[in-house]
């Protein structure tokens, strides 16, 4: 039995090996690709709801045999990740032109339709009836993640269909339009710039919950989206606000801890959701405000490095007494792909302005998180499955669920870089050299 099985894990390592060969030389004819959809399309299920068909994405699903779970008290798919899984797609299409993918597009952008409320902003979450959680705190209609991410969704859609497709285009339009304007009069109503000492740190309090630079991040790249189709002078206003927020959230320096990083809330960062680079260098680059690419760059040179180095660590509080700051608490795991595809989003923006091979090189040892660089020293993503385990929890422990999030932030990780040459590299080289599970 033994014999047998040890000729079986030879065999299987061969089998690997030639994959292995066969993606290498894949890559040199630029057909390589490490983005695998098969999961996410799994997750995906396209449902009808009183005669109006849409799409949904299934919130988890639990190894070994990745069935659905519902999310307790919540339901079986968000806004989140309905949203998510939309940018992802877009992207894909934009990518392959495969036009199969457009029937998702479609589906995910009518259950985003389908949830806004009569106030502008979203629900997030819907049961196994299909009907929506109005109720739970993370499903409410407000302004909230899910709400920032719908526009940014809803945004990216109507820019593909208004080329492709203009009575869908026409659609969202309206959708799109009264979740922005409820959410400018809701920003509106903290328009100052007033700051606020937390534990030292003198931080503006115009973001959105007073100091949410995350939240602000993910608002300011949905806004930008609109902006670009629509060039609203106020929907300009509020993003350099916001963006002005932002960089009152920067703390340290090159020699200081925590070396430029965005603050996330107050007088803590943590490592998901952490797109205040990425947002930075968005609207830099489009409203032309240098300001905004070079206190960017300053956290991907300095802060990033040292997270590396660190092996990475979930969030962090710190306080400053007598010009020193000291990090008063802080938390290693859990450690997922949504705390890694933001920096690779920001290190990408920044070297494709202007080809600092840095930049690119950062991206893809940030991005080999993915193939085993880690504190774990194991692979979380599958290219011949596209699974993406759902986070690490100790230095001996995986998570080895694959849900919605982990699952869309991973490929929107990989669809980011798949034309890059130089980081490319650098995942082979971490691909080969770790086995996948």
């Amino acid at each position: 039995m033994a014999s047998s099985l040890k000729n079986i894990k030879y065999y299987l390592t061969i089998l690997i090996s030639l994959t292995f060969l066969f993606n290498i030389n894949a890559q040199e004819k630029n057909t390589f690709t490490f983005v695998n959809t098969s999961h996410l399309d799994y997750l995906y299920q396209k449902i009808n709801v009183a005669g109006k068909e849409m799409g949904i994405i299934h919130i988890y699903s639990d190894y070994p045999d990745y069935k659905y779970v519902e999310a307790n008290g919540e339901g079986i798919a968000c806004v989140d990740d309905a949203a998510r899984a939309l940018v992802f797609y877009i992207k894909y299409y934009n990518e392959t032109k495969n036009e199969t993918v457009l029937e998702k597009i479609k589906m995910l952008t009518n259950f985003l339709i389908y949830m806004q409320s009569d106030n502008g902003f979203f629900y997030n979450f819907i049961w196994k009836d299909f009907s929506k959680d109005t109720t739970y705190k993370t499903s409410v209609a407000e302004p909230n993640w899910w709400t920032w991410r719908a526009i940014w969704g809803l945004g990216e859609s109507q820019k593909l269909f208004s080329k492709k497709d203009k009575k869908i285009a026409d659609q969202i339009n309206p959708v799109l339009t009264k979740a922005v304007d409820v959410t400018l009069k809701w920003l509106k109503q903290n328009n100052s710039d007033s700051t606020s000492n937390f534990s030292g740190f003198n931080i503006p309090t115009w973001l959105p919950y007073g100091t949410a630079s995350d939240q602000a991040a993910i608002l300011v790249k949905g806004l930008l989206v609109y902006y670009k189709l629509n060039r609203d002078p106020k929907v300009k206003d509020e993003i350099i606000h916001l963006c002005n927020g932002i960089i009152g959230m920067q703390a340290g320096d090159d020699k200081n801890f925590p070396y430029y990083a965005f603050l996330s809330w107050q007088n803590s960062w943590h490592m998901w959701g952490n797109s205040q680079a990425d947002a930075l260098i968005e609207v830099g680059k489009i409203l032309h405000k240098q300001k905004y690419i070079q206190h960017a760059e300053k956290e991907i040179k300095y802060f990033y490095p040292y997270l590396m180095k660190k092996n990475y660590v979930n969030n962090f509080t710190i306080e400053k007494i007598s010009d020193k700051t000291i990090m008063i608490d802080s938390s290693v795991f859990a450690q997922i792909a949504y705390g890694i595809r933001p920096m690779v989003f920001a290190c990408i923006g920044a070297y494709n302005l202007g080809h600092n091979k840095f930049y690119a090189e950062t991206a893809g040892e940030i991005a080999a998180w993915l193939f085993g660089k880690n504190i774990n020293g194991k692979p979380m993503y599958n290219p011949q499955t596209g699974v993406c385990f759902d986070g690490i929890i100790s230095a001996a422990e995986i998570n080895k669920n694959s849900g919605a999030e982990s699952t869309i932030e991973a490929l929107l990780t990989l669809i980011s870089i798949d034309k890059n040459p130089i980081i490319k590299k650098i995942l082979l080289k971490y691909y080969n050299k770790n086995d996948l599970d």
